[in-house]
């Protein structure tokens, strides 16, 4: 802060004698040119003092400037070289990471492949286990179709055999035969029952 306050008085000093000097240079000129000679030596003494004063500051505060300037800047390298040493550390964490993420990646997907082989085979067997139930079932279910059919079949064999009796006893049922049948019917039921039937 002091060599900042410094700074800006040199500045100021400089800024009036840069101004002071014409000036008076031209004010003197313009009153009395046979002096010109003794103005310009003031001019000479005023500057000399003036570089002597801004010599003086520089040496005073310089040497303590650039003494903070270089050890900030090596502060900063040194903080630099931390920043860079960290951030390696970082990135050989990281590519160990990543060396184990690619091998992780690996063994998921060879998990993964074991699992879908195992899965399908379950698949497979399983199905191969409901196709045999299925036609086991469909066996038992063509069997037992087949059973009806043949009790069926005979049922309606047996239905036809006898409509076929029927028919076959209707047209040979005479009116004759009717008599005869007749006939022979109240004989026997004339006749004792516990004596033997004549034979015909």
């Amino acid at each position: 802060m002091r060599a900042r306050a410094r700074c800006a008085v040199l500045m100021a000093c400089l800024a009036i004698s840069g101004t002071w000097i014409p000036v008076h240079a031209l004010g003197e000129a313009a009153k009395h040119e046979e002096r010109a000679e003794p103005s310009v030596w003031w001019g000479w003494a005023n500057f000399a003092i003036l570089a002597g004063a801004l010599g003086y500051l520089i040496a005073k505060n310089a040497g303590p400037w650039f003494v903070s300037r270089s050890i900030a800047i090596r502060r900063g390298i040194g903080d630099a070289e931390e920043i860079r040493a960290k951030a390696e550390a970082v990135a050989a964490v990281v590519e160990r990471k990543l060396a184990g993420l690619e091998s992780e990646i690996a063994s998921l997907r060879a998990d993964a492949h074991r699992e879908q082989e195992a899965e399908t085979e379950r698949v497979r067997q399983q199905t191969a286990a409901d196709m045999a139930r299925l036609r086991e079932h469909a066996a038992s279910e063509i069997a037992a179709a087949g059973k009806a059919a043949r009790l069926e079949l005979k049922r309606y064999g047996a239905q036809l055999a006898v409509g076929l009796a029927e028919e076959k006893i209707r047209r040979q049922m005479t009116p004759g035969v009717q008599a005869a049948l007749v006939a022979s019917f109240t004989r026997d039921l004339g006749q004792p029952s516990s004596g033997p039937h004549p034979s015909k």
